[in-house]
């Protein structure tokens, strides 16, 4: 039984073939950081805690895509491997329309690969940018994957965001509005949330369109002004336990739209800059601990919506 809408099934829903996507780190920054509407960042973000080590600003988007495909087919062991350019570190869409234009249109233009992910912020997104993704989505495959982070709007401006949730429900709107695939990111444990807050955030999310979520924990990273908080107030920070979690996750399932795929549960921040919480567990371990908690709760994604419903 599948008790939530995972990525290998969205995958087949959208391709023939067994896709991989490699990450790009195109040297792009941020509006919260070059000081266009803040300085510093958002207070958890270390990008080095997700970029793998292939992916280097100073090396062309084509280069990075060559060394991505040689790692995973030699990983895989799978001739007929296609790929997606993953365009992650900081803000995707943030520069010159010229300039954007020419990154995505070089990593489409690589040998096998099939399309394109943005990560981006809600705020740097426009109708010229979009109409172009859209007249792009009709040709290649194309996801905008917006960093919303939140649903709430206090906790939007602790962390330092520089935009509030109306802005991300607007800019997923007029996403899904051009046809275009379109993901939301969430952090769950941010500073000052409460698990009725984030169950809430599930009702929030189900009521915009999105195609894709991904979900991960809260982890305190090096290097970040989070972690100089958390030393400073660790009382102020509620970490999950590997437990504690799990369950707060089959609620937030058990209230999300069941035709949005689930991505991702939990993040794994590379031990040498992790400050806290250490699960020491593989993606793939708690993914079978979470599945347990779903079947005994004889539970599934949508499952509140559809009781709802019936009412």
């Amino acid at each position: 039984m599948n008790h939530y809408k995972n990525y290998s099934d969205y995958i087949k829903e959208h391709f023939g073939y067994k896709v991989q996507k490699i990450s790009i780190n195109a040297g792009f920054t941020c509006p919260n950081r070059d000081g266009s509407i803040g300085v510093g960042g958002c207070t958890y973000c270390n990008n080095r805690s997700f970029n793998p080590d292939y992916c280097v600003s100073t090396t062309s988007v084509t280069k990075q895509l060559e060394e991505g495909k040689i790692f995973f087919k030699r990983k895989a062991k799978y001739a007929g491997l296609k790929f997606l350019a993953y365009f992650q570190a900081y803000t995707n869409t943030y520069g010159e329309f010229s300039r954007l234009k020419a990154l995505y249109e070089e990593a489409l233009a690589c040998e096998d690969v099939v399309g394109i992910v943005i990560g981006t912020r809600p705020d740097c997104v426009d109708d010229r940018l979009l109409d172009y993704f859209q007249e792009l989505s009709k040709e290649k495959y194309v996801m905008i994957e917006y960093g919303v982070e939140s649903t709430d709007d206090n906790t939007l401006k602790r962390i330092n965001r520089g935009h509030d949730f109306a802005c991300a429900c607007k800019a997923i709107r007029d996403t899904a509005s051009r046809g275009i695939q379109t993901g939301a990111h969430l952090i769950l444990g941010l500073p000052g949330e409460t698990p009725e807050m984030i169950l809430k955030g599930a009702d929030r999310m189900s009521e915009l369109p999105i195609d894709i979520i991904k979900l991960h924990q809260l982890q305190i990273v090096k290097e970040t002004p989070m972690a100089e908080e958390y030393a400073k107030n660790p009382d102020e920070f509620k970490l999950f336990s590997i437990e504690a979690y799990q369950q707060l996750l089959a609620e937030f399932v058990e209230r999300l739209r069941a035709d949005i795929c689930i991505e991702r549960f939990v993040s794994q921040t590379p031990k040498s800059i992790l400050v806290a919480p250490d699960w020491g567990l593989k993606n793939y371990e708690f993914t079978d601990r979470l599945n347990k908690i779903f079947e005994a709760r004889g539970t599934k994604q949508g499952k509140l919506k559809m009781l709802n419903a019936k009412c």
